[in-house]
């Protein structure tokens, strides 16, 4: 595996060094989404949390999940779970798409795993959020999703291919996705003409044949311009 391509901890350190000048003990939070795309299935938002203690020595065949098969990920998943300080991956519906947008069903998403890391006793000071666009900020758009169902508000830094490049966020876009994998998996077995076992929820010609023939189901973004249903 090409080494140039692997990513690093340089920008996570800087800004655990920045924020440590303010705050005893920083917590950073590398954040990633997956499933954003997707035509079917919820959209996951996942947490790997890093801080000054966490080691350099991170599983040397981390990468972006896009990068990797996915029995490489799956692999990853308790190297991933030792080298982090704790995790956690957040899940917006279908039907909260659809009622709400794709960016409030990532905040909700984000909002649930935040809870959820709160829960196992951790609150993060600052995110590192993969992309260009900060869709985490609270202040950033109309939300109108319920207040409990935002993230909260921290400051946030994005970083545009930041899977491929910070490990945090490579480590949070591999725990999402192998966890959104295993769902679209078992929700397969309730739907297995649509392929979800391969296809992941995503646009696939057998996604699409199953659509034309079946309709949507109930895990179906309805609210999108799904291939294959008519107008």
């Amino acid at each position: 595996m090409d080494r140039t391509l692997a990513p690093n901890r340089e920008l996570e350190k800087a800004l655990l060094a920045e924020l440590a000048e303010t705050v005893e003990n920083p917590l950073l939070a590398g954040v990633d989404e997956v499933g954003r795309g997707a035509l079917a299935g919820p959209v996951a938002v996942g947490i790997a949390l890093v801080d000054g203690a966490t080691s350099d020595n991170f599983p040397s065949a981390l990468r972006d999940s896009k990068m990797l098969s996915a029995a490489a990920r799956e692999s990853l998943v308790p190297l991933l779970q030792d080298w982090v300080r704790a995790y956690a991956v957040g899940y917006a519906s279908a039907a909260e798409i659809d009622k709400w947008g794709i960016i409030a069903a990532l905040q909700t998403a984000a909002a649930r795993a935040s809870a959820d890391l709160r829960q196992q006793g951790w609150k993060f000071t600052a995110v590192l959020l993969d992309g260009s666009h900060n869709w985490w900020g609270n202040n950033s758009l109309y939300s109108p999703q319920p207040p409990e169902l935002c993230p909260p508000n921290v400051p946030v830094k994005t970083l545009v291919k930041g899977d491929a490049k910070c490990a945090a966020l490579a480590a949070a876009s591999v725990l999402a996705k192998v966890q959104r994998d295993a769902l679209l998996s078992q929700l397969n077995t309730e739907h297995p003409e649509y392929d979800w076992e391969h296809n992941k929820g995503y646009s696939s010609p057998k996604h699409i044949a199953a659509l034309q023939k079946y309709g949507v189901s109930e895990y179906h973004r309805i609210s999108w311009k799904l291939p294959g249903i008519a107008e």
